[in-house]
Order: structure tokens, then sequence, then C-alpha cells
């Protein structure tokens, strides 16, 4: 018998074709659905399981995954309750589609943020993070223990959104915990470009493979 949806979110997923591979959790940026990363999920690690949800927060009729005061300037309040709903949303979904691995998120611009809020708010729910365009969403006290836990961030050279400065104080951040971090530039603004895809698709290879 096939378990229940899990509960909170509306959401895709579709089933690995390659059970060996961790499954990835692909979150949206604003104004994005659950459909909007699965194909880039299946590019990136082809054959891997894809869960999808999608943000609760309306901006202007636009789903995001945590309320934004001003372009940069986010409730810190709300992030952190949206945060855990979403951890707590994966560890269900774990049961429910029988998940084995901690997935592996691949998270663009406000779903690259929650993606971090998660690694550092409810460490142990990710098995890794794929941000693309991420910023700082908050800075907890204390840290916590990401020993072990890969982290690989696209910024964009030329970025109107996410400053230079910005892109490397999430990666110092997620050093300080403990993550193994690594940063690439991306010729290009906030959007994704073909070497997104190579970057990441490198990463996610080597992540499979170690825990294969």
């Amino acid at each position: 018998m096939t378990a229940a949806p899990p509960p909170g979110f509306a959401h895709r997923f579709v089933p690995a074709t390659r059970p060996d591979l961790p499954p990835l959790l692909l979150l949206h940026g604003t104004g994005g659905t659950e459909d909007d990363l699965l194909p880039l999920g299946e590019r990136l690690l082809p054959g891997a399981a894809r869960l999808s949800p999608r943000g609760q927060v309306l901006e202007n009729g636009m789903p995001r995954f945590f309320r934004r005061l001003a372009e940069g300037v986010f409730d810190l309040d709300d992030v952190r309750r949206r945060t855990h709903e979403l951890a707590d949303f994966v560890q269900a979904a774990r049961r429910s589609y029988d998940l084995g691995l901690a997935p592996i998120a691949v998270g663009f611009s406000n779903g690259a943020n929650i993606a971090a809020a998660v690694l550092l708010l409810r460490p142990g729910t990710l098995g890794g993070a794929l941000l693309l365009r991420p910023m700082v969403p908050l800075v907890p006290d204390p840290l916590p223990a990401l020993g072990g836990v890969s982290v690989q961030i696209n910024a964009g050279t030329a970025d109107p959104i996410v400053t230079p400065a910005q892109s490397e104080a999430l990666g110092e951040l997620l050093r300080a915990a403990g993550a193994s971090v690594s940063l690439d530039w991306i010729r290009g603004g906030h959007g994704l470009t073909p070497p997104d895809v190579e970057v990441g698709a490198r990463f996610l290879a080597g992540i499979a493979g170690a825990v294969r």
C-alpha cells in the first residue's frame, strides 16, 4: 500500500528510476511553482527521485517560501517559522515516499535562501545543497554543526540582486558551521545559464558517488 502524501505543501513527486541516487529537493524562486525545476533536476542528476514543493507565501500573487520586507530584507521571524515547516514537510515526505537518504536541495534564488536556512536551522534534514544565486537568509546563534555536509554555491558575476559580498558571506557562514563549501562564479546575472547546469551536475555526481 502506498503511503498518503505528506501534508503541508502543494508539491510534485517524481519517483526514482535509479534508487541508488540521493533524492533531490527542488526549491523554486519567487513566482515559481512546483513544476518549474523538475526538468532541471532531471538534467542535474538523471534518475534521482525529485520532490518539488510550492512556496506557501504569496507576494503580489507570486509564490515564495518566506516573506520579505523589501528586496533583500527578510522577515526573520517568518524565515524561521517557514524553515521549520519546510523541514517538517521534508521529513514527512521521506516517510511517505520511502526515501532512504536525506535529500540534496537544489534551490534557486528564494528557494536557495530557504535551503540555506534549513541547513542552518535544521541540520540533518538535508544531505547537501546546490544553491543557485543565494544570499544569507539569517545568522543563527549558535551555529549548527554541519561537518560532512557539502554545499555548492553558484553566484552570478553580474547579478543585480545578489552582491558578491553576500555570496561570499554565505559561503563563510556555512564554512564556519563546518560545511564543505565551493563557490563558483558564473558569468551572467540572476538567471540560470548552461554553466550552472554543468557545475551543478558535477557537484551532484560527486555526492552521488560518495553515498554509493
